[in-house]
């Protein structure tokens, strides 16, 4: 079955595509040989798009969406939508921002519930990419729920990192400029025609030179307005030229990171929310959570 089904994603089947991706997603017995079956994909086609609620990103995604299809380009683009806490499945589901591209043949559009993953990823993220490089895409987008200082995730999946901001983000450049500052390959303030854009802007670019110093480039900060399309094309370009100029380091950097989750995702494999609390409420009043923890 498995060797079928790459056969058919390779020759860009597209139910074939969207059903392997939920057997990998369910865990279905034989996944994990079916991704070794995987080819080596070498391209640096991998597109990151993140930063807080309500920044626009489902709006910018759409944008670029529309660029890179008019250039031609294939496009799969994964959508990881908060879950709910009680049953894990997406909040959101499908972006109704995105729904022209539903019928288009050159665009894959996926959305993938976080199922409580700090980071704003989904658990099987990583695989789920892999798949689609299979299946001859040439660009991948992922936007993430975006959900403050864990986003830094991202950085270990994407070969382009977008953080996206708004001109009344102040506050969480505060909280996040750490992290944002180790990820993004480029920023965009978007809705920038609300007033004091340009202000925020060069707040941004200070607040980030000291930084800019231990970089062998400066990160560009691109304004767009992406509900009218204006600065997408720019960005587009920023993405290209960022493309290729993609480092060794970096490469080496992006699959260990991608080693170590996948890694640590197979040690917590055995480990079941539900079965922690059943235990926790047999344990009555004496629950210690330390010595729970330490003899688990």
């Amino acid at each position: 079955m498995w060797e079928e089904l790459l056969q058919k994603i390779q020759q860009a089947d597209i139910k074939a595509l969207a059903r392997s991706i939920s057997l990998v997603e369910n865990e279905v017995e034989g996944y994990d040989t079916f991704l070794q079956l995987l080819p080596v994909n070498k391209l640096d086609n991998i597109i990151g798009i993140t930063g807080p609620p309500g920044a626009g990103k489902s709006t910018l995604t759409d944008a670029l969406i529309g660029e890179l299809v008019a250039d031609g380009k294939k496009v799969a683009v994964l959508c990881v939508d908060p879950s709910s806490p009680f049953n894990l499945g997406a909040v959101l589901g499908d972006r109704i921002r995105m729904s022209e591209w539903y019928n288009t043949p050159s665009v894959f559009i996926r959305s993938l519930a976080s199922r409580g993953s700090v980071g704003g990823l989904h658990p099987k993220i990583i695989e789920i990419t892999d798949i689609l490089k299979v299946a001859g895409f040439d660009m991948i987008i992922i936007e993430t729920v975006g959900v403050g200082q864990s986003e830094i995730e991202i950085a270990g999946l994407a070969d382009v990192t977008i953080v996206v901001l708004v001109p009344e983000s102040g506050d969480e450049i505060q909280t996040m400029k750490a992290g944002l500052m180790e990820i993004a390959d480029i920023f965009v303030v978007n809705k920038s025609d609300r007033p004091g854009a340009d202000a925020f802007v060069n707040n941004l670019r200070m607040m980030l030179a000291p930084a800019f110093h231990q970089r062998e480039e400066e990160v560009p900060i691109l304004q767009t307005v992406a509900s009218q399309k204006k600065g997408i094309r720019a960005l587009k370009e920023k993405i290209y030229s960022h493309k290729s100029l993609q480092h060794t380091h970096r490469k080496k950097w992006l699959l260990t990171e991608k080693a170590y989750q996948l890694i640590k995702n197979r040690r917590m494999k055995d480990v079941d929310k539900l079965l922690l609390m059943n235990k926790i409420e047999a344990a009555g009043n004496n629950f210690n959570l330390y010595s729970f923890v330490n003899d688990y």
